[in-house]
């Protein structure tokens, strides 16, 4: 039995991995926004909101104190369909700070566990890393920061993966999954969006013994050179730490 930390847990995509994880035995802590959100939910919840740097390093804390997790699925994200671009209460752009930096503190606050996947998404085809406006200042588009976002998040997943290389992290794009998120019409049903995040947190397959990849369908995929380009994993990973203002714990 693996203790396994799944963010975003309360539906969707999220909800379904931390559900199969559970029919496999293993010990899952779920995790929501709030109270509200996190009605109904079995086991062990614990709660924050990733808009909130402060709100963060509560989740964080909740989750040491229940016990470190072997393992980690950074679920939880955000996309929008506002016309401005949103600012959080921390004065960052709120798609960057829920789908990159949010899982990069909870990373930087827990001790480095055994395997972390990172849900991400097939839109970072058309993503750019803008070092120079990682938050989109100058121009912005909820498509385009969205899709910078997940990229982000994959870049960040593989300068972790080469920093602790005793450690498998990898990248997911989960498909297009019928969710509230993604809409109704979408073709995959939660259980197949959930497959290949399930397989890399927990399968002892050689395929899936690997670190520093991006998955679709239980296969190696690459959608951006960027998120390899390690000059740029090295700036970006510099970057992100120091607007969350930590380090990163040893291995």
């Amino acid at each position: 039995m693996t203790r396994i930390l799944v963010t975003g847990s309360n539906d969707g995509i999220g909800a379904e991995i931390a559900a199969e994880l559970s029919r496999r035995g293993h010990d899952v802590i779920r995790h929501a926004r709030n109270a509200e959100r996190a009605a109904g939910l079995p086991g062990e919840v614990v709660l924050g909101d990733l808009a909130s740097l402060e709100s963060t390093r509560e989740l964080a804390a909740a989750v040491r104190e229940l016990g470190a997790p072997e393992v980690v699925v950074h679920n939880a994200g955000t996309g929008t369909d506002e016309k401005t671009r949103p600012v959080t209460g921390d004065g960052l752009e709120r798609l960057f700070q829920i789908n990159a930096l949010a899982p990069l503190l909870l990373t930087a606050l827990l001790p480095v566990p055994r395997r972390s996947v990172f849900v991400s998404s097939d839109s970072i085809v058309r993503g750019n890393i803008r070092l120079d406006d990682l938050q989109h200042a100058e121009s912005w588009t909820g498509d385009s920061a969205y899709a910078d976002s997940k990229l982000v998040m994959a870049a960040l997943a593989f300068a972790l993966a080469r920093k602790w290389p005793a450690s498998l992290i990898n990248a997911v794009h989960p498909g297009w999954v019928s969710t509230k998120m993604s809409g109704y019409a979408a073709p995959l049903t939660v259980a197949e969006g959930a497959d290949t995040p399930v397989w890399l947190a927990v399968s002892e397959e050689p395929e899936a013994l690997v670190s520093g990849r991006f998955f679709q369908k239980r296969a190696v995929v690459n959608l951006n050179d960027q998120a390899y380009d390690t000059e740029v994993q090295d700036k970006l990973l510099a970057q992100c730490l120091d607007l969350v203002g930590e380090t990163l714990p040893t291995a």
